[in-house]
């Protein structure tokens, strides 16, 4: 029996990337992203999702892609770091889908050594899918300045 990894894939500009199931917990509307003073550069600010106050982690930045103006369309991905649940903005959330180890998969170093967000790429049909290491989004440095700035919240 084949392995396989469950992926939620969204959209950044014409990409998509994906993140491991076993992390994601679901997908929201945006909502307004309140400041968070001396927060990290790649942190946007938090929101309240059921009472419960997320950094917004701005994975555009991390991708070095174009910042843009948020948009009533962007949803946030509520996903869970080995140290803290964040949200991730996203032009759109597409779903889940199943892709097999064997054939598909293709460690992001093979390719992509100058990104250490990515931990693989999916080959789907004719689409490569960048796979986000959630675990590598922050830095040790800006998680201790992350948890100073939440703190004074």
């Amino acid at each position: 029996m084949n392995s396989s990894n469950q992926l939620v894939t969204f959209m950044l500009d014409e990409q998509r990337y994906a993140l491991n199931l076993a992390v994601t917990e679901r997908a929201v509307r945006i909502v307004e992203i309140t400041p968070l003073p001396a927060a990290p550069e790649v942190v946007m600010g938090v929101v309240n999702v059921q009472g419960r106050v997320l950094p917004v982690i701005n994975i555009r930045k991390r991708f070095q892609l174009p910042q843009r103006e948020i948009r009533l369309s962007d949803q946030l991905i509520i996903a869970r770091t080995a140290k803290r649940p964040v949200a991730l903005l996203a032009d759109a959330v597409s779903g889940v889908i199943e892709c097999p180890e064997n054939d598909t998969l293709t460690a992001a170093e093979k390719i992509l050594p100058e990104m250490p967000y990515v931990k693989g790429v999916a080959r789907l049909d004719s689409e490569l899918i960048f796979i986000y290491d959630l675990d590598q989004c922050l830095s040790l440095e800006e998680e201790n300045t992350l948890d100073d700035a939440m703190e004074r919240t």
